[in-house]
């Protein structure tokens, strides 16, 4: 029989709305990452933030088929009789089964979910009968019926499609009671996350004291009615929306999307058809890996590991961090700085070798310092498809793996993966001056695996790809450079480096700030 899998509840600190959702438990030898989250009070941006949430886990749920959300003011009532009687009888069944499987009305035929629910069940059980140490056979009964009722009326259609991928997020609105928050951890047992919003109560002292949930702290309790979810609503709203990000980051854009087209492939020489967006492919192989990089393990820092595809760095980039750089961090921008002072800005901007299943190359890309708990930015069709990922980082000698892929957006392109380790992120550009053509800008990265090269141009135009608005710059680069820091005179992020045009030279384009800003909310 197949091991039963096990869940780490709460990794990572959640402090937000925005966080919760950005969370995606990785896998790992049979292990899952759950959260378990309380966010506790309200404050005046609590609803607005609701149904931000509402809309963004909406649009994700179109583009993936690995996710699923949705959001329960309230845990329905027992159904009927016949329908009591009928989870008296899936309690009977599990009885029988020596609590090793369960069943359920939705549940069919899936053996391993079968005995991820009883083992779920075994341990909601185990909680209940330290709280009422003098339960009786009914009582037990009553809860097992109880949490199997839930479970059928919040996850039918996940029954369906399970598999240990799978994300399923789930809100929960004023949990106080005993059996609803043991319902809402069993949930986490079956690979859900979960967030209580707790604007007007709490659960009790004698449950919180059971350290089975993190607790947030929002504002003060108050009595205020929470919309429900109206997932076909919203649909709605996304569909008619002339952007899938819901917001445009240049007024005066340029639509060019009916003349051109993404690609992940080489060049192209006919300029007949539309203009080939290229999304530069992530150099690298197995070949190219060698054996050290294949012997890195997953979610561990790896000692004096040097990969053969990086290139020894030219003095420039390895220099100190110097007080320009502080001052970057830090906010501070008293005068645009040289490009000597940009280039040291490198420090801030990382190598990502991505791994396959077996350890092996099969790419690189860039990425960009965002969150000073290990949070790194850098393009969805960088991360995608990888295992896991190697990181570098200049003037440091280990070398970096980590499987937390954190956060993805297909059609603006844009992930955030995690490392262990203190970083000192780049800030990202807020707008205080729209940006222009004309504007100088310094682009770092690691085209072709040559670790943070830095190259200088200017803003050339703004384009709209998809409805997706983009900033086109002419500093050059090429494969390997998705997911660097294109820089103003500042030393501030204005862009992400993505994709490059294959019949023009030094047209390259660049996920603009704003993007990044609403993307990167909760990780900074």
């Amino acid at each position: 029989m197949e091991n039963i899998m096990r869940f780490r509840h709460n990794a990572m600190q959640v402090n937000s709305l925005s966080a919760f959702m950005g969370m995606k438990g990785g896998v790992r030898q049979n292990c899952k990452d759950v959260y378990f989250v309380r966010l506790i009070g309200t404050n005046a941006t609590l609803m607005s933030d609701i149904r931000q949430m509402d809309y963004r886990m909406t649009e994700r749920m179109e583009q993936r088929q690995d996710l699923i959300y949705r959001r329960i003011n309230c845990l329905p009532a027992p159904g009927s009789t016949a329908d009591a009687a009928y989870y008296e009888r899936c309690y009977q069944a599990f009885l029988d089964a020596h609590k090793q499987t369960a069943s359920s009305k939705t549940l069919k035929g899936d053996a391993s979910y079968a005995r991820l629910l009883a083992s779920g069940l075994q341990t909601a059980l185990k909680l209940y009968k330290t709280e009422r140490p003098q339960m009786s056979a009914s009582m037990e009964k009553n809860f097992v019926v109880k949490m199997l009722f839930w479970q059928d009326a919040l996850l039918s259609d996940i029954m369906t499609c399970w598999h240990e991928q799978l994300s399923v997020k789930l809100v929960l609105s004023n949990i106080t009671k005993q059996q609803e928050y043991f319902f809402a951890y069993l949930l986490t047992l079956l690979g859900c996350d979960v967030l209580l919003l707790q604007s007007g109560t709490d659960i009790s002292p004698k449950e919180d004291a059971l350290n089975l949930s993190q607790k947030v702290k929002n504002g003060s309790f108050q009595q205020i009615v929470i919309p429900e979810y109206n997932k076909a609503e919203i649909l709605t709203e996304i569909r008619q929306s002339s952007c899938p990000s819901g917001n445009a980051l240049h007024s005066g854009a340029q639509a060019v999307s009916q003349n051109v087209r993404f690609s992940a492939a080489g060049t192209s020489t006919d300029t007949s058809g539309p203009i080939v967006l290229k999304i530069p492919p992530r150099p690298g192989s197995s070949k190219a890996a060698g054996s050290s990089a294949s012997s890195i393990s997953p979610g561990r820092p790896v000692s004096a590991v040097k990969p053969s595809f990086t290139a020894a760095p030219c003095p420039a980039a390895t220099a100190k961090p110097s007080a320009s750089h502080d001052r970057a961090v830090s906010g501070s921008y008293p005068v645009e700085k040289n490009f000597e002072e940009l280039a040291q800005l490198a420090s801030s901007v990382v190598l990502i070798a991505i791994h396959n299943q077996n350890g092996d190359v099969i790419g690189t890309g860039s990425g960009i310092m965002i969150g000073r708990d290990g949070y790194i930015l850098t393009n969805n069709h960088v991360a995608s498809g990888g295992k896991y990922y190697s990181v570098r980082i200049e003037d440091d000698e280990t070398t970096y793996s980590t499987d937390e892929l954190i956060k993805y957006h297909s059609t603006l392109d844009l992930a955030i993966i995690r490392i262990n380790r203190m970083l000192r992120p780049l800030p990202v550009y807020k707008g205080a001056k729209s940006l222009v053509r004309g504007q100088k800008v310094v682009a770092i990265g690691s085209p072709l695996g040559l670790f943070n090269s830095v190259s200088d141009g200017i803003i050339s135009g703004f384009r709209k790809i998809d409805g997706v608005d983009m900033i086109q710059f002419t500093a050059p680069i090429s494969r390997g450079s998705s997911g660097g820091a294109v820089l103003n005179m500042y030393g501030e992020v204005i862009g992400m480096s993505t994709a490059g045009i294959d019949s023009g030279q030094n047209i390259n384009l660049a996920m603009g700030y704003e993007c990044i800003n609403r993307f990167i909310s909760g990780f900074v």
